[in-house]
């Protein structure tokens, strides 16, 4: 039986853990677990064995770490083909020796250690082809399928999820690691990790690592209630500790396998464990849940679109997608292109989304610049500053192509048409890359008059969707609207065809709203007027202008009338706020055509009146405006002026959002970078006059202990400390205890930061702060990382276990300001 087959007909289980079952059996500290592959392939083996004979159906190779960026290729002992072709040769002699050849070997690939661009310095197309290496020679080696785990970036695990589809035809699946809140280190929570990963078209998706399996029954049921694939669990066994230079966890096999039966109920049906886990705790779990009752994955029709963050449902509620970033009819907009301004084209991004836009629409298209690269360019900036999903817009197929492999999350898609020569163009990029595709009601015909001809029209498009693997509810039709000054019945015909598309085939619709008055003189009135007859007809998402009034007092209203605004919440917030605009009087007490809208809503999370420019372009990650600003200012105040009274206070505020989950990762890096390039303009002025208020708050040391080559989490401290006036110390990865203890001693440290992702690298650390304490070295050390804890960290020896970035820096400034 295919795996494919086998996970939809029953429950299906995994192994356990790896790392801490080779630490008993003799791994040492720093030692990399693949090389046991080669090194010790009996005891490899034996453990593979040891899972099937508990009631694993899939192995998991001994393959977390193993690319190129710790096995070269032509290593003579330990070569990334050697290692991987090993690992999949003893995972296939334990299936032989078990008499278990129904069983499957799963291709284990874990995550690279790096941040992607334009948080990180890999480059996403980097990271492709660090995944395919491994990939290739796994598949070539004879895996069944790949096992994506251990994911804390959704952006990294489509990048993973590419390579295997672009270099096998393998079964894919996808686990990853949420933390304590239900949530990605980036920011993704399970509906966009579900929204994301089906897009992509993984086999299963679910949640591995971090935590034990009690803490993950929430978020396996979110999964369940919208993944249409089969949804996987493989917990901790709960939280690790230290004995005898050993990591252990504290769930034995009966508490770990009495808490899938909230894990089942909830919806799982791929079982497993990680780390901590033993065959006990998998046989344990599978003899308890193997008679429960199986959920059969179903089918949902969700219409669903991401951003890194969040997803965006497409449904009752009109979707708003903010129209401005696009050329057609603005003159700034097109001149800003040309200049390559693309400050200007983010404020844009930023300004609707401070007035409530769901979604931004991003068309760059100008005959005169290379449309390829600028849409490339848009969509990662945009990313950077701001986490609303975005409406890919062009007519470029290459553009198009280009936009969707780079966008991180699922994309709106505008646009595919009836026309076959199109619809052959944009399917195969909507079927690999996922996207919310817009469907225009137009063909070799052109645009029908009637309602019924364009619903014809659509009917066709979803008809031919289905043929490239594209389902109804990831596509959104757009009957058009043609404006009333140069056709009078043309809004007849668009609402009747919203009507239809709605009640009876259940379609999804969007609409260009300001098109309808193209032409009139203060077209705002009409636009209000006909968006809100759209939404009474059906319309589900709307290409408008969120700095129009007219239109955000029709969609507020709507809502609350329709009952789409719980206790008119949302209303009373935009009708509190909502300040009049007094138009000014012009010939004959008139008003003027093109006198502004007629008032609008302050956004009260837009940023006090009163906040600094800095702070602003600061929090919101603008880059360039930060330096621009920052040039201006130090002409008339101190670095240190503008250093206390803007750069940390941004930080502050931005740092705050972080410790509430109200701010993500993402956004607080941004925001980093935007202070580093104030910051960078500080320095250079005060090199260059001896200004002499720039001196450092202290020295820190951080450093990825011995065996693990995860610097993520040390990445982020790093910059967050040298935002804060630090001079950081970093010693990189895989780092020697001996170098950390002869550079603190030199450099007089008195704050070391040490970080660990896995479980087989903790011994390290705690290596590292006994050579520190035996040498007398008077310096505070502060630990982090994903399988760290408060008692973990007591347990070794340290001084604060640290959860975040953020709150190292907090103990920073306790430990060298207080």
């Amino acid at each position: 039986m295919k795996l494919s087959e086998k996970i939809k007909s029953g429950f299906t289980y995994f192994e356990g853990g790896c790392g801490t079952i080779l630490q008993s059996k003799g791994l040492k500290p720093g030692e990399l677990p693949e090389t046991w592959n080669i090194l010790h392939p009996d005891i490899i083996t034996g453990m593979h064995y040891d899972y099937l004979t508990a009631g694993a159906d899939i192995i998991k190779t001994n393959t977390f770490g193993a690319n190129i960026l710790k096995y070269a290729k032509d290593d003579e002992q330990f070569s990334l083909s050697g290692v991987i072709e090993a690992a999949i040769a003893n995972a296939g002699e334990a299936r032989v020796r078990a008499g278990r050849e129904d069983a499957y070997i799963a291709l284990d690939v874990g995550p690279l250690g790096k941040l992607l661009k334009p948080l990180g310095d890999m480059e996403f197309e980097k990271a492709v082809g660090i995944f395919a290496e491994t990939v290739k020679i796994g598949a070539a080696a004879g895996a069944d399928a790949v096992l994506i785990e251990t994911m804390n970036d959704i952006y990294e695990a489509k990048a993973a999820v590419l390579a295997v589809k672009e270099n096998c035809d393998l079964p894919i699946i996808l686990t990853c690691a949420f933390d304590e809140s239900g949530k990605l280190l980036t920011g993704a929570d399970p509906v966009t990790v579900v929204t994301v990963a089906e897009a992509l078209g993984v086999t299963a998706v679910g949640v591995n690592c971090s935590v034990g399996p009690r803490q993950m029954a929430d978020v396996v049921k979110t999964m369940a209630e919208y993944a249409s694939v089969p949804v996987v669990c493989c917990p901790n066994a709960g939280l690790p500790r230290v004995e005898n230079g050993k990591t252990v966890f504290d769930v034995d096999p009966q508490d770990f396998a009495e808490a899938f039966e909230d894990i089942v109920k909830g919806g799982a049906t791929i079982l497993g464990g990680c780390c901590g886990t033993t065959p006990a705790h998998i046989k344990a779990m599978h003899d308890l849940t193997v008679g429960m009752e199986f959920s059969v994955p179903t089918t949902k029709t969700d219409s669903l679109i991401s951003s890194y963050t969040h997803s965006v449902a497409v449904g009752d509620k009109t979707v708003l997608i903010g129209e401005r970033i696009n050329p057609t009819g603005k003159s700034k907009f097109k001149q800003a292109l040309r200049d390559h301004n693309i400050d200007y084209i983010l404020q844009e991004g930023l300004t609707q989304q401070d007035k409530k836009a769901d979604v931004l629409d991003v068309n760059v298209g100008l005959p005169e610049i290379d449309e390829v690269a600028m849409m490339k360019e848009v969509v990662t900036e945009l990313q950077a500053v701001t986490d609303l999903p975005l409406q890919i817009d062009t007519t470029n197929i290459e553009a198009m192509e280009q936009a969707l492999r780079l966008y991180n999350g699922k994309a709106m898609v505008n646009s595919v048409n009836g026309k076959e020569e199109v619809m052959r163009e944009v399917f195969p990029l909507v079927a690999k890359y996922g996207g919310l595709c817009v469907a225009l009601t137009l063909d070799e015909g052109g645009i029908p008059d009637n309602a019924k001809d364009r619903v014809s029209i659509a009917l066709k498009i979803v008809k031919r969707a289905a043929d490239y693997g594209i389902q109804a509810r990831d596509l959104i039709i757009d009957p058009l609207c043609m404006s009333i000054s140069a056709d009078p019945n043309s809004a007849n015909v668009t609402l009747e065809s919203l009507r239809l598309l709605r009640d009876e085939h259940g379609l999804n619709t969007v609409l260009g709203v300001s098109n309808i008055s193209f032409g009139l003189p203060n077209r705002d009135l009409i636009n209000g007027t006909f968006f809100a007859m759209a939404m009474q007809n059906g319309l589900s998402a709307a290409i408008m202008n969120p700095n129009s009034s007219e239109m955000m007092k029709a969609y507020y209203t709507h809502n609350a009338l329709r009952a789409l605004d719980e206790n008119c919440m949302e209303y009373v917030d935009y009708a509190v706020n909502f300040v009049p605009d007094v138009k000014a009087p012009v010939q004959g007490g008139k008003t003027s055509d093109t006198a502004g809208a007629s008032g609008e809503a302050k956004d009260k999370n837009a940023g006090a009146d009163n906040e600094a420019p800095l702070v602003t372009a600061i929090r919101k990650g603008l880059k360039d405006r930060a330096a621009a600003l920052t040039e201006e200012m130090i002409k008339t105040e101190s670095s240190m002026d503008i250093i206390d009274g803007y750069l940390i206070p941004a930080l502050d505020i931005v740092g705050k959002g972080f410790e509430n989950k109200t701010i993500f990762l993402p956004q607080l890096l941004m925001s980093a970078e935007a202070a580093n390039s104030a910051f960078a303009v500080i320095k250079e002025t005060i090199a260059g006059n001896a200004e002499g208020d720039g001196d450092s708050k202290g020295k820190i040391i951080v450093a990825t202990v011995k065996g693990d080559i995860h610097d993520i989490g040390k990445n982020i401290v790093k910059v967050l400390l040298e935002n804060y006036g630090y001079d950081v110390y970093d010693l990189g990865k895989d780092v020697a205890p001996e170098l950390i203890v002869e550079t603190a001693i030199k450099e007089d440290i008195r704050l070391i930061g040490l970080s660990a992702l896995m479980t087989t690298t903790v011994p390290a650390m705690e290596e590292t702060i006994k050579q520190l304490r035996a040498s007398g070295c008077p310096c505070r050390v502060v630990v982090g990382g994903a399988v760290m804890t408060k008692e973990y960290a007591d347990m070794i020896g340290a001084d604060k276990y640290c959860k975040d970035a953020m709150e190292t820096v907090r103990y920073a400034e306790e430990v060298l300001q207080g």
